[in-house]
Parts: C-alpha cells; structure tokens; sequence
C-alpha cells in the first residue's frame, strides 16, 4: 500500500484498500481475525465478482467499466498464489476421483471436497467441476 502511495499509482492503491475493506468487513461481521485461508477466499469471491461484472459489461457495450474491472482484477491476482497450470489441475483431479472413489457424478461432492481447499485461490472453480463431471461416469 505504501509503495503505491510513494508510486503515485492511484488505481493500484484504491484496489488495494478495497482488498483491505473487504477483508475488515468480514473480520467485523464474523468477529474473527482471518487467517491466510479465509483471506484467500475473501480474495477468490473479489475475483469472481470482477469477472462477472466484466462479463455483464462486456454484454452492454461498456468497454469503459470493462477496462477498470480487468485493472482491478489484474491488481487482486498479484495477491493470489502461483495459479496451477492446466496439467497440474488434470493430474489433481484424477488424484482425487481415485481417493474418494467417486463412481458418477452423484459423488461429484466428495472430489470438490477434496480439492477446494488446496486449489483455492490456484485454479477457477467452475473449470474444474467441469473437469471433475468429465472424469465421472454418468
């Protein structure tokens, strides 16, 4: 925060307190201090929410809000960990059918289970249910 002060990088700096509101603000609601699991998730939803207003305003026409919403999501990514690459998700998701020994998708639960907390923050969520439905059998 200080460094964007210094830098005079206002966008940066007003993403970064939105960071640290959002972070305060379940911090308040759930009064608890979060740890760096929670923060990550807090962190993961921002993104979420970024890309379907980018979703929604690229639907409008509104390349102006889309501009500022890719610049923020690019800013909320430097505080997320390494993403994994395609392959290391494919291995991931193969693990984790053969230990839950899921048999269809009505086990589709138990794999998400398994993975949600090592992949959170490292690989978009709904990409890999959709990995896990292609791997079960119907």
């Amino acid at each position: 925060m200080k460094a964007s002060m210094k830098g005079g990088e206002k966008a940066r700096l007003a993403v970064i307190r939105l960071i640290l509101a959002a972070i305060k603000q379940v911090e308040v609601d759930e009064r608890i201090a979060l740890d760096d699991t929670r923060t990550l998730q807090v962190l993961d939803k921002m993104l979420k929410q970024r890309r379907e207003s980018i979703r929604q305003f690229s639907d409008a026409g509104r390349q102006d809000l889309v501009d500022i919403e890719e610049a923020e999501v690019v800013v909320i990514q430097d505080f997320m960990p390494q993403p994994l690459s395609e392959a290391e998700v494919d291995g991931m998701v193969k693990s984790a059918v053969i230990e839950s020994g899921a048999e269809s998708v009505k086990d589709m639960g138990k794999v998400m289970g398994l993975l949600k907390g090592t992949m959170q923050g490292r690989a978009d969520m709904t990409v890999v249910s959709a990995k896990i439905k292609a791997a079960l059998p119907q």
